[in-house]
């Protein structure tokens, strides 16, 4: 499948430019617009070099508690040897523009756009651009829950080419997901998966469901329905969404509307 991901984040708007905007965070939930990730709102990281984030998601009481996610840049020759700073944290990378190599526990694997990693807590792992070019990609983290009498899921490198469009049912195929990890494994306490919907189709009911989401828009645009409020979302937009956020969306052309989905699953819910 050619895919062409959005990476353009960066710079800065001119000094003429309107201030009026869709950045919105709610109770429910947030917009990140594509225009809000400037030069300016970018992070350094310890322990890497020749890298800047952008933090589009943290955890937050009384709002999504669950994930964090980084749209990376790393500069030829950049990257990191102590990459992840806490053991019990876990992680999924998707590249988007580029390629790099990730260490492995010994194995080297190179990553270019379209890659998926996921890096099981307490792991060992670098991370390094050996190319000419820059490398963008989406770092999810999460705290790992581990459940007694159940083995850690393990690595997995894998890429989009190589896990077909699962359809949604009856939607004559105009509506499915790339799942990378099997969505039966119990193993895996958090998913990433990409949803595409063809121009014209929709998720047609208002999801309210436990599972908090980050969606980063890859392509195309449309119009999303989020709690009370409709939203017209593009290539670049971040979308954050508490537990029982309502949610729906119609693609409305022309082309293809995807994004990059975070869920947390297969865990109980921790009683307070």
């Amino acid at each position: 499948m050619s895919s062409d991901f959005y990476s353009s984040m960066g710079g800065l708007p001119p000094q003429t430019e309107l201030l009026s905007s869709k950045a919105v965070f709610t109770t429910a939930y947030a917009v990140i617009p594509r225009t809000v990730m400037t030069d300016i709102v970018t992070s350094p990281l310890p322990h890497w070099s020749g890298t800047r984030a952008w933090v589009i998601a943290r955890p937050m009481t009384g709002f999504s508690e669950t994930f964090s996610q980084y749209i990376m840049e790393v500069q030829p020759g950049g990257g990191s040897d102590r990459p992840e700073p806490e053991k019990r944290a876990e992680g999924v990378l998707f590249v988007v523009e580029g390629e790099m190599t990730v260490q492995f526990e010994g194995t080297a694997h190179p990553l270019r756009a379209g890659s998926f990693a996921y890096l099981p807590a307490g792991s060992a792992w670098t991370l390094w651009n050996r190319s000419a070019e820059p490398v963008k990609f989406h770092w999810v983290r999460k705290a790992f829950q581990a459940v007694d009498g159940l083995e850690p899921p393990p690595a997995l490198f894998t890429h989009e080419d190589n896990h077909p469009i699962s359809p949604m049912p009856d939607t004559d195929g105009r509506w499915g997901t790339t799942r990378f990890i099997d969505h039966n494994d119990v193993r895996y306490d958090m998913h990433v998966n990409i949803v595409t919907l063809e121009p014209g189709a929709v998720i047609p009911f208002m999801e309210t469901h436990v599972m908090e989401h980050g969606l980063y828009v890859l392509e195309g645009r449309a119009v999303y329905r989020l709690n009370k409020d409709w939203v017209e979302v593009e290539a670049g937009d971040f979308m954050w969404l508490r537990a029982f956020c309502p949610q729906a969306c119609y693609a409305g052309g022309p082309g293809r509307f995807r994004y990059l989905l975070y869920k947390d699953v297969n865990r109980h819910m921790p009683l307070f």
